[in-house]
């Protein structure tokens, strides 16, 4: 169980950080089926790959659904355009951890792209001393989503399966 929630908590983060915006929104991604693979430092989480099929609804549907979620967890949170992408800043409270966050996103969003995050927690169990963790994000379009898939649609370490369009049951599992 602790897996789980651990794989929906970094779920969620990917979806928060790829998903919310607020002085400039992301462009929509290319629909289909993207890979999505994590890499961690800093963290005992271990590298992972997701798949996630979407269209132009879902990641529209992305955005309106997840931003009044990060405006409940998130003090801030600020996406900017820049000359090669954009940059994101935000400060975040979940289960009495505090993070804050800067992420730099590259790349096209129709083939690839790219997220760095770069963050310090506060907080949590007995007030756990602070941790500094990267994150790197590498997305590629891989062509039409499966079959059986649908949009929104994730495909997690171990064939977990959910949906993004429902978030109120992601958000129910995590810590308080």
């Amino acid at each position: 169980m602790t897996r789980k929630l651990a794989l929906l908590g970094s779920a969620l983060c990917l979806v928060v950080s790829a998903g919310s915006a607020s002085a400039d929104d992301l462009p929509v991604r290319k629909a289909g089926l993207w890979e999505m693979k994590m890499v961690r430092t800093g963290t005992p989480m271990p590298e992972m790959t997701m798949q996630h099929c979407t269209d132009e609804t879902v990641d529209k549907e992305m955005n309106n659904n997840v931003s009044p979620m990060a405006k409940q967890i998130c003090a801030k949170q600020d996406i900017k355009k820049t000359a090669t992408g954009y940059v994101s800043d935000s400060e975040c409270n979940v289960a009495g951890i505090s993070t804050t966050s800067h992420a730099e996103i590259t790349g096209d969003f129709n083939s690839a792209y790219t997220v760095k995050t770069s963050s310090h927690a506060q907080g949590g169990a007995a007030g756990a001393a602070g941790r500094d963790t990267t994150m790197q994000l590498e997305a590629k379009w891989l062509g039409a989503c499966k079959p059986d898939q649908k949009p929104g649609d994730i495909v997690m370490p171990g064939g977990f399966k959910m949906n993004v369009r429902d978030m109120d049951k992601l958000k129910a599992l995590l810590p308080k």
